[in-house]
């Protein structure tokens, strides 16, 4: 089959937007949209009025019409909210979530896909993090109703994805094992089940597409791992080098952090790609590749093309509120764009690329200013308490209630709820009732300098089709 060149990145929160993607795959490319918290965007944006209608058109296509008549219903304002007032806020995810939060996954995803793929035949894919677990399996089978063609995944080891995406061809269930601290060897397992949530769907809708699935990896030992002990079909890999945006891979072993805070990578994390290609499996590089001459060594060595990320991060089409969006371009042509590799800012526990930008989140004033909230929760980590109950605990929550669920104040020390942080950079910020506004952080990767090369002669601002074109050389 015929690959892509370029795979543009999977940004959230929604900074991969459809229309990004959309823009992306009309060119012939891969345009890539952002799974992650999406059913709050979705729903977020029938609050807001949904602007242009895009909402709704999509929902018209969606299989399940009682479904989405009820989103519209319990979401949808005309006009959209008053001013100064805030979205509401579905229930958080737990092992056992409501019908309503599955109906906004799956809904939220296929109509990201949906209009990422409308009005053109080029294929289109979703990004989803395996960190963020408990979501996945519905925003996998919201984005497959879709036809999504491709699904990509990182910040972990995705060992379970490939048999999930079989088993939804044909609307079968599908078991996650879950990360669970201190559950030692026991398994506890998620089970989405289509026919139990959408009794009616196989009958609606026939056998789905099987979309090829991309782990994100750092290292060929990964790669093999996952190519080895994977439920399924591995059909290709996205390589990831440190200096790319978002969540970075951890340094191998013991590793020296630098006076910035951040992580110092080695010669263990260098990347083997003759390894690569004796697997003889489709692999595209990423994290400064965002160049024609990086493309052009990326294909020397073997790969299918790169996956490019801050370049479209801040074109016209991006998902990145635009205010904030053109801050950091006038940032860029200024010479005074920085991005830090911090080693504390994400709940994860991965390293986490944070642009500096006055006013945002990575002024340490505006940091300490902000009261610390837990009310999205998609980066919350399972524990087992002593009683053996399943709990939910976040870093970033409150210090107290952190180390009250069995954490310590070390593991708090620096968190920022990226949740709402991301939420907030993607134009969509809660409103506290006392007028808070949550503040934004803003990621990108290291080459945030280069964008330049992108944006045309006399303007500060630039789109996908001027990135396509410089990459392309057309």
């Amino acid at each position: 089959m015929a690959y892509p060149k370029i795979i543009q990145g999977g940004m959230g929160v929604a900074v991969s937007s459809w229309k990004l993607a959309n823009a992306v795959s009309r060119r012939g490319q891969l345009g890539v949209i952002s799974g992650t918290g999406i059913g709050i965007v979705m729903a977020s944006r029938l609050m807001y009025g949904d602007e242009g209608g895009h909402v709704r058109r999509a929902l018209s296509h969606f299989p399940l019409r009682d479904v989405a008549e009820r989103l519209i219903d319990k979401y949808y304002i005309e006009g959209g909210l008053p001013e100064g007032k805030s979205y509401k806020q579905p229930q958080m995810w737990t092992i056992k979530p409501s019908q309503l939060l599955l109906d906004i996954t799956v809904a939220g995803n296929f109509v990201e896909v949906w209009l990422a793929k409308e009005g053109h035949n080029n294929p289109v894919g979703i990004n989803l993090l395996e960190k963020v677990q408990l979501p996945n399996l519905a925003s996998l089978y919201g984005a497959m109703l879709a036809d999504v063609d491709y699904v990509i995944m990182g910040a972990g080891i995705p060992m379970q994805i490939p048999g999930a995406l079989d088993n939804f061809v044909t609307h079968q269930a599908s078991d996650y094992r879950l990360d669970v601290k201190g559950a030692g060897d026991e398994s506890i397992i998620y089970t989405f089940d289509p026919q139990t949530s959408y009794p009616n769907a196989a009958e609606i809708v026939s056998d789905l597409k099987r979309p090829l699935f991309l782990p994100i990896v750092s290292s060929v030992v990964l790669a093999l791992a996952l190519r080895k002990r994977a439920n399924g079909e591995i059909n290709g890999f996205v390589i990831e080098m440190p200096v790319a945006g978002g969540h970075n891979a951890p340094p191998r072993g013991n590793y020296p952090i630098n006076e910035r805070g951040e992580p110092v990578y080695g010669e263990k994390d260098e990347v083997k790609l003759a390894k690569f290609r004796k697997m003889e499996l489709p692999f595209w590089l990423a994290g400064g590749y965002g160049s024609p001459e990086k493309l052009q060594e990326a294909i020397d060595d073997g790969a299918q093309g790169i996956q490019v990320g801050t370049a479209f991060a801040f074109c016209d089409e991006s998902g990145f509120d635009k205010i904030v969006r053109e801050r950091v371009v006038a940032q860029v042509l200024e010479g005074e764009a920085e991005v830090v590799t911090s080693s504390t800012v994400s709940p994860t526990g991965f390293p986490f690329k944070v642009v500096q930008v006055p006013g945002t989140l990575s002024d340490s004033e505006v940091y300490e200013r902000r009261n610390r909230i837990c009310d999205i929760g998609y980066l919350r980590h399972l524990y087992k308490d002593e009683k053996g109950r399943i709990g939910y605990r976040c870093p970033a929550e409150p210090v107290k209630a952190y180390v009250k669920k069995g954490g310590t104040e070390a593991e708090t020390v620096g968190r920022a709820c990226l949740c709402n942080h991301l939420g907030a950079a993607a134009g969509l910020p809660q409103i506290r009732k006392d007028g808070y506004h949550e503040p934004v952080i803003v990621t990108s990767g290291d080459d945030l300098p280069q964008i330049t090369r992108f944006i045309p002669e006399g303007q500060a601002h630039y789109t996908a089709n001027d990135v396509l074109d410089v990459l392309l050389g057309v």
